[in-house]
């Protein structure tokens, strides 16, 4: 049942991800769809949708490869570490 819902949990963000794309993509070719007045509001809202399904889903997968210890040292979470190494006091 939790992968049921972590799965649609991830549907959601890349369907409005793949709308997104879709209202650019009209707007290019000149086809305004009904909620928008102008094109080039509906551009960027379509970017906007896409960056934020993006965005999500990229949070997503490094959360969880970060909790399976799968990334680079550079994407990783200081711990135990003294995070106030190089400040001047």
């Amino acid at each position: 049942m939790v992968r049921i819902i972590a799965l649609i949990i991830m549907i959601i963000p890349g369907a409005l991800a793949a709308y997104g794309v879709k209202l650019m993509r009209d707007m290019v070719f000149g086809i305004l769809q009904p909620p928008f007045s102008i094109l080039w509001l509906q551009f960027l809202i379509g970017l906007f949708l896409f960056l934020a399904g993006l965005a999500f889903i990229a949070g997503f997968i490094l959360r969880r490869d970060r909790k399976r210890n799968k990334v680079q040292a550079r994407f990783r979470i200081p711990t135990g570490t003294d995070t106030t190494k190089g400040r001047d006091e």
